[in-house]
């Protein structure tokens, strides 16, 4: 056993993530013996004093089944009316399963956008963790009902690694009908090697899982950024077969199964993190070599003078991304002067900002404590 599976055995914080594939019966209804048998390993866990928040897929599957449907629509409208009617089926189902064994459950429903606005994002934080205190299962699902294109997840992969970073977990946990993460596509090569442990961003990951998530590789993609998401607040990720027994506690104790995704660095603090895990940005600022360096290497703010273009309609205070000469991405952050103002600023020390401006606010373009690094 290598010293990262030991220290799973320490995790006391998890998110479960549960796929369609292990509830539903083929994306038509819901398997409730399924669920009853999740329900029973989560309860064997929180026995050992683990906080379980879970993140489970099957509204929609459920909404199908309930409306009579003999096929998945395609349209937004009836996805989420399925949605809205199957997410009654699916916290009912769950809700029984729990109260068995005295245990109170709460549907929790978010979009992108409680993600992506900051003040949402810390009613979210903040009600997760007082469930948690009140020694309650959160069932977290997105809110499809009302989620649009624009603002959907991409799938719960992405959703789990969110809540994972939103309650700064031990361990995410992503169940899924695959054994892990191999190094090629098993259903072509039978002699498929699987990862066993790595560390989150290893760029050869990305190459093992392939663009398109095959149903080979289990749609391995999607999971390997909800592991990076997760990573910022310090947790790691195990990717495992939701069809092996008892997986959950085999994972507790330590055992090799699955692929273990472990954090590369320490969490980061609760704005950076938040910062970290926003895919929107109202603008670009393209810096030269020096900021690129001062940014990267040394720590520090951005000034208006290493700013070379400006793009973007963004207001004070929204999140802009910086890019270094080649168009790379290398950090974002809260901006503190809005796109019209850092178009005039650009280029210039601090001390010319009152004759631009008419007045001058923070002598920083972006303040350290509102960047991250990426």
């Amino acid at each position: 056993m290598s010293e990262s599976r030991k220290k799973l055995a320490k995790a006391r914080r998890w998110v479960v993530k549960i796929g369609s594939a292990l509830l539903t019966n083929n994306g038509f209804g819901l398997r409730h013996d399924s669920l009853d048998r999740w329900v029973t390993q989560i309860m064997q866990l929180r026995q050992q004093g683990i906080e379980i928040v879970l993140v489970s897929s099957g509204a929609v599957a459920e909404g199908i089944s309930r409306l009579g449907w003999n096929h998945r629509p395609h349209a937004v409208y009836e996805l989420q009316a399925a949605a809205a009617v199957g997410q009654m089926g699916l916290i009912q189902a769950y809700e029984s399963c729990f109260q068995r064994y005295n245990t109170h459950t709460a549907q929790v429903l978010l979009t992108h956008y409680d993600i992506t606005d900051r003040e949402r994002y810390l009613n979210a934080r903040t009600s997760l963790r007082t469930l948690i205190d009140l020694d309650v299962v959160p069932v977290v699902n997105e809110n499809d009902t009302v989620a649009t294109n624009e603002l959907r997840f991409s799938d719960n992969d992405t959703l789990a690694g969110m809540v994972a970073n939103l309650i700064e977990a031990d361990l995410l946990v992503i169940l899924t009908d695959q054994d892990g993460l191999f190094k090629s596509d098993p259903q072509i090569n039978p002699d498929a090697e699987l990862v066993h442990e790595a560390r989150v961003g290893d760029s050869v990951l990305k190459e093992y899982a392939g663009e398109g998530g095959t149903l080979g590789r289990g749609g391995m993609l999607t999971k390997l950024q909800a592991a990076d998401t997760a990573a910022k607040s310090g947790t790691d990720t195990v990717i495992a077969s939701g069809l092996a027994v008892n997986v959950l506690q085999a994972i507790a104790t330590g055992e090799t199964i699955g692929t273990l995704l472990t954090a590369p660095r320490e969490r980061l603090a609760a704005r950076k993190q938040w910062l970290a895990n926003q895919s929107w940005v109202m603008g670009k600022l393209t810096l030269d070599n020096g900021a690129v360096n001062a940014l990267c290497s040394q720590g520090k703010s951005l000034l208006a003078v290493g700013v070379t273009t400006v793009e973007g309609d963004f207001k004070r205070g929204e999140i802009v991304a910086c890019l270094d000469k080649d168009g790379n991405e290398i950090a974002r952050g809260l901006v503190n002067y809005n796109a019209d103002e850092s178009q005039r600023i650009m280029g210039k020390s601090s001390d010319a900002f009152e004759e631009l401006l008419g007045y001058i606010d923070e002598p920083e373009l972006i303040h350290r404590d509102n960047l991250i690094i990426l």
